[in-house]
């Protein structure tokens, strides 16, 4: 399996629009940072985690033609405004299969209602099939998925584990029964938006506390703010085998 991180960024991004924070001037590459996804690959089957307003740019980068489906972890406008340019892909593949919450779906239908219409459809707009995730495995091709829910403040969110790699984003809470699910990981993704405590993500000490009750083999840190801090100095004081992610960062397990 390959996870290449399309964006590790907050919802608005590093650098935010107009701002003269240092992090944000920086010109690291690996402190400019689109809004949150993953690409995950394994034989000839790709899958997108969250489609967000960096979508196109993202999948140009990647070099990526074909996608099998979205998993949608919520219903944020971070995770979801990049819906419309599915629309190469349905021209190629035809309708994209889409996997979320049943409330997601129903929040899909409102924002994109010209993607879900089954009548009068604008001949140019793309299709999807829909697939609603309740908190249990499902499969995916030849791949059983389990959903991990959380909630992001008040919000209810999934990550989802793909055999020993899971991934986990947007999340403040996370009861000790879905935890039991991620045990024996090789590879954990977690949020860790800041130091500063937030009130609906893991803030830096979550992550870590997470991560040491978890004890993945590996744990790479995303959903970053500039207020993090530059990456290579946030790395230098991070735990043995804990990562800050980057854009572009491609994983093999």
């Amino acid at each position: 399996m390959k996870v290449t991180f399309l964006g590790t960024g907050t919802s608005q991004g590093i650098p935010i629009i107009g701002s003269d924070h240092p992090v944000c001037l920086s010109d690291n590459p690996k402190d400019k940072r689109l809004r949150v996804s993953v690409l995950v690959e394994w034989q000839n089957y790709t899958y997108v985690i969250d489609c967000g307003p960096d979508f196109r740019q993202q999948m140009l980068r990647a070099n990526c033609s074909k996608i099998d489906g979205i998993l949608f972890t919520h219903e944020h406008a971070d995770h979801t405004a990049g819906l419309d340019d599915i629309r190469p892909f349905f021209f190629r593949q035809g309708e994209i299969p889409v996997y979320a919450h049943q409330r997601v779906l129903e929040q899909l239908r409102l924002r994109f209602d010209y993607i879900f219409k089954t009548e009068n459809k604008y001949p140019g707009a793309p299709s999807v099939i829909q697939n609603e995730i309740k908190n249990k495995p499902f499969k995916l091709q030849n791949l059983t998925v389990t959903p991990i829910e959380g909630y992001h403040y008040k919000l209810q969110v999934f990550g989802f584990r793909f055999l020993n790699f899971a991934y986990l984003t947007d999340m403040k809470t996370i009861a000790e029964a879905e935890l039991e699910k991620l045990k024996n990981l090789d590879v954990l993704v977690v949020n860790a938006l800041r130091e500063d405590p937030h009130i609906s993500h893991f803030n830096l000490a979550e992550a870590l506390e997470v991560i040491a009750i978890l004890k993945p083999k590996r744990t790479y840190l995303t959903h970053i703010s500039h207020l993090l801090g530059f990456h290579d100095e946030v790395q230098q004081n991070l735990p043995e085998n804990v990562y800050l992610s980057y854009d572009g960062l491609e994983i093999e397990l």
